[in-house]
């Protein structure tokens, strides 16, 4: 099958590398062409544009980082929608406002083509794994055509529903992973100062009520002050304000969403953008007084 992909960045770099061991011929496009690199010596074609890699492919994945991202890419000039003829299909894995992607919908189907959004869960571990969780919304058939390409990049892969579900599923898991990062950094930062070990803490909420994957990781990178990107914290807090956001549009209250937004602009505001959304707990740490690090090992 021959398959575009736009967006070769964290994530990215692990899905093409699936979908093309999976033996389908790739398409590649990046702003910065040294990061499609790799692929393209496994056998992958770089395209100069976005409306290229439509041009050359029938099924095409963009991974970006934000809304305006994919609105540029899909729908400015050089764009997939320029390149797309009425059989074009385009998944876009990006975590993407239900508005947005309802507009470029819209847009594509007055030209035949079709996008659905299917954005994915799971992280760079995930990604580089193959063990995604990735949500779709939109035409159905079109879904059931090309999920044997999901399938490669991840082991989750549902329907849910017209276009916009996959979208509005994301945005709920990821406020409330965003909300986890934050109550555990309290709640691990009064037990330390209270003399338990990090360690000590996390093996006892891992086997109570407690227990949530949100923490997983934490033996090697929280308690070790490892915050290398896998999940950007500004990332994170991009997609905490589409929830609220998305909340305002329906007059839902939220108020501790609300909180939690505040927190990750404070962090913004810290500097901590650039690092793991783990870095949240940076700022706990300093208001506390302690440092959630494990001296045990």
């Amino acid at each position: 099958m021959k398959v575009g992909f736009i967006g070769i960045g964290l994530m990215g770099q692990h899905m093409v590398k699936h979908i093309i061991n999976a033996g389908h011929d790739l398409v590649v496009y990046d702003l910065n062409k040294k990061a499609t690199d790799e692929i393209v010596s496994m056998g992958a074609t770089f395209a100069d544009n976005p409306a290229q890699v439509a041009a050359m492919t029938e099924v095409i994945f963009t991974s970006l980082p934000r809304p305006q991202d994919v609105e540029e890419v899909t729908l400015g000039e050089g764009g997939i929608l320029s390149g797309a003829s009425k059989n074009t299909t385009h998944f876009d894995l990006s975590t993407t406002d239900p508005d947005t992607i309802r507009n470029i919908s819209s847009l594509y189907q007055q030209k035949g083509a079709t996008i659905l959004d299917a954005p994915v869960s799971g992280g760079t571990v995930g990604s580089e794994k193959g063990t995604l969780c990735i949500m779709v919304g939109g035409d159905r058939s079109k879904y059931e055509k090309y999920k044997s390409v999901l399938d490669t990049m991840g082991s989750e892969i549902m329907f849910c529903g017209e276009i916009g579900s996959g979208a509005v599923c994301k945005i709920a898991n990821n406020l409330i992973g965003m909300t986890l990062g934050v109550v555990l950094s309290e709640a691990l930062s009064m037990g330390v100062k209270a003399g338990v070990e990090p360690m000590t803490l996390y093996k006892a909420i891992s086997a109570s009520t407690g227990n949530t994957a949100h923490m997983k990781s934490y033996p090697d990178t929280l308690f070790k002050g490892n915050f290398a990107p896998g999940f950007k914290l500004d990332l994170g807090a991009k997609d905490v304000g589409l929830a609220t956001d998305l909340g305002r549009k329906l007059r839902v209250p939220m108020k501790v969403s609300n909180l939690i937004q505040q927190t990750y602009i404070d962090a913004q505001n810290k500097g901590l953008g650039e690092e793991s959304t783990l870095a949240i707990a940076k700022l706990q740490e300093e208001i506390s007084g302690v440092e959630i690090r494990d001296s045990t090992g």
